[in-house]
C-alpha cells in the first residue's frame, strides 16, 4: 500500500466514523423518547416497543434495496441520500410533537431509520475494507467505538431535555382550562422539537461536508447475482442470525432500562443514598427535587451506552492480538454471567449488572459483521446489506420483551435476552472451530 493510499484511506476511514458517532447518537436518543411517549399516549409496554419496530423495521425492508441504490448512484452519493433522508426523519418530529398523533411519531421514526440504513449498508463493509483483512475486525470495533461514543452521550441528553419534566396523562390534561392546556401541549411539543431540530440542522451540514470529500473509490461496483451466492453461505447466515439476536438484546435492554429501574423503584434507593444522588445530579445538571423519577434512574443509562464505547475501544485492541472468535465468545459469556445477576438481585447489584452488560455487548456488532463477510471479496457489499436487514430484530425482540414484561414482569423477560446471547456465544465458538480447521 502506497504513502499516498494510505493518507487517503486514513482521511476517509476519519469521516467515515463521525457518521458512525451520528447514528449511534440518534439511536440512543430515540430510547429516551420511549418512556415520555409512553405516558403522552397512555401505552403498554408492548406498544411502546412498536416504537422500536418501526425504527429497525426500516432495516429489515430498506438493506437490500439501499445496496441496490448504492450499487448505481456511487458510495459518496449515498452517504449524502442517507443524510438527507435523515435530516428529513427529524424534521418530522416537529409536526408529531405539535398534533401529538402517534402515525406521525412512527413515520419520522421510519424515515429517520431509512436513512440510517443506507449509511449502515456502505459505511460498514467500507471501514472494512480499508485496510488489510486481518485488521478489518479492529478497524471497525475502533469506529463503532465512535458510535458508542454517541450512545453514551445521548441518555444524558435524553435525560436532561426530554425526561426532566413531569409528562401529564390523558385524564390530567382532560380537567386543565383551555389557556393551561394550550401552554402545556406546546411545553411538551418544544421539548421533542427542539433537539431533533439541532439534529436536522447539524446532519444537514455534515451532508454539505461529505459533498466536497473525496473519497477512494473502493465497493462501487456490485457484482449481479450475487444474493444467491450469499444465500447458499452458512457462515454468513448465521452471522446474520448473530446480528439479529445481538441487536435485539441490547436493544430491549437499552429501551427498558428506564422502566426497568422505575419498576424496582430505584429512584428512592437513588435519593437515599449520596454517592447514587450526586451522580444523578452531576449528569443531569439538576436537583433531584427539580426533576421527575424518570430522569433521576434514566440518567444512569449512560453507563449502559458508555461501556459499550469503553468495551469497543478494548475491543479494537483485543482482536488486533486475539482471534476475534474468541474474543466474541468470551464477551458473550460475560454478558449471560450480568443478565442473569441482575435477574436474580435487586437494588444496586441489579442496576450495575444489567448497565454492565454494555461494556459486553461493545463488540458484539462490528465482530460478528466481520466474522460474517470474511473472504467474501467482492460479494461484500451485497453480503452487508443481508446483515444490515437482520438490525431487524430492534424491531421485533423490543416489543416481544414489553409483551413478556405486560405478563410476568421484567425479570423474567429477561430469559428472552439469555437466549440471544447464548446463540452468540454459540457462533463465536463456531467460528473458533471453523479457523481452527483452516489453519490444520
Amino acid at each position: 500500500m502506497t504513502t499516498a493510499t494510505n493518507t487517503s484511506y486514513k482521511k476517509a476511514f476519519y469521516f467515515l466514523t463521525s457518521l458512525f458517532f451520528l447514528w449511534g447518537f440518534i439511536t440512543v436518543l430515540v430510547d429516551s423518547l420511549i418512556p415520555r411517549i409512553r405516558e403522552l399516549f397512555t401505552l403498554s409496554y408492548f406498544q411502546a416497543g412498536l416504537v422500536q419496530f418501526a425504527f429497525f423495521g426500516a432495516y429489515f425492508l430498506l438493506s437490500i434495496p439501499a445496496g441496490y441504490i448504492l450499487a448505481r448512484i456511487g458510495y459518496k452519493k449515498g452517504i449524502i441520500l442517507g443524510l438527507l433522508t435523515m435530516a428529513i426523519g427529524c424534521l418530522l418530529f416537529y409536526p408529531a410533537a405539535s398534533y401529538r398523533v402517534f402515525g406521525i411519531f412512527m413515520l419520522a421514526y421510519f424515515v429517520l431509520a431509512g436513512g440510517m440504513t443506507i449509511l449502515q449498508v456502505a459505511a460498514n463493509p467500507y471501514v472494512a475494507v480499508l485496510g488489510t483483512e486481518e485488521g478489518a475486525s479492529s478497524r471497525l470495533n475502533l469506529s463503532q467505538a465512535f458510535n458508542s461514543l454517541g450512545t453514551a452521550i445521548a441518555p444524558a441528553v435524553g435525560a436532561m431535555l426530554i425526561l426532566s419534566d413531569k409528562v401529564k396523562t390523558s385524564e390530567e390534561i382532560a380537567v386543565l382550562s383551555v389557556s393551561a392546556k394550550q401552554e402545556y401541549l406546546a411545553a411538551e411539543a418544544e421539548a421533542v422539537q427542539t433537539p431533533f431540530l439541532g439534529i436536522a440542522g447539524f446532519i444537514i451540514a455534515l451532508a454539505v461536508v461529505f459533498a466536497f470529500v473525496k473519497l477512494p473509490k473502493l465497493l462501487e461496483k456490485i457484482p449481479k447475482g450475487g444474493y444467491g451466492t450469499l444465500l447458499k453461505n452458512k457462515s454468513l447466515l448465521m452471522g446474520a442470525l448473530g446480528i439479529f439476536v445481538y441487536v435485539g438484546a441490547e436493544v430491549a435492554i437499552g429501551s427498558y432500562l428506564v422502566n426497568y429501574f422505575l419498576d424496582m423503584n430505584l429512584f428512592e434507593l437513588i435519593k437515599s443514598n449520596s454517592l447514587m444522588s450526586t451522580i444523578s445530579e452531576t449528569l443531569l445538571r439538576k436537583n433531584l427535587l427539580e426533576v421527575d423519577n424518570k430522569a433521576i434512574v434514566g440518567a444512569f443509562v449512560t453507563f449502559y451506552w458508555s461501556g459499550a464505547m469503553i468495551g469497543r475501544f478494548i475491543g479494537s485492541y483485543l482482536t488486533n492480538i486475539i482471534a476475534p472468535a474468541k474474543v466474541l465468545t468470551s464477551f458473550a459469556i460475560g454478558a449471560l454471567l450480568l443478565v442473569v445477576i441482575s435477574m436474580s438481585t435487586s437494588g444496586f447489584i441489579a442496576m450495575w449488572s444489567i448497565l454492565a452488560v454494555g461494556l459486553f455487548n461493545s463488540i458484539m456488532f462490528p465482530t460478528i459483521f466481520t466474522l460474517a463477510i470474511d473472504g467474501l471479496e467482492e460479494l461484500k457489499p451485497q453480503a452487508s446489506g443481508l446483515l444490515c436487514t437482520m438490525i431487524v430484530g430492534g424491531a421485533i425482540i423490543p416489543p416481544l420483551y414489553g409483551l413478556v414484561t405486560d405478563h410476568i414482569g421484567f425479570k423474567f423477560a429477561f430469559v428472552l435476552v439469555l437466549l440471544c446471547y447464548a446463540y452468540i456465544m454459540y457462533y463465536g465458538r463456531s467460528k473458533q472451530k471453523q479457523y481452527q480447521q483452516n489453519k490444520s
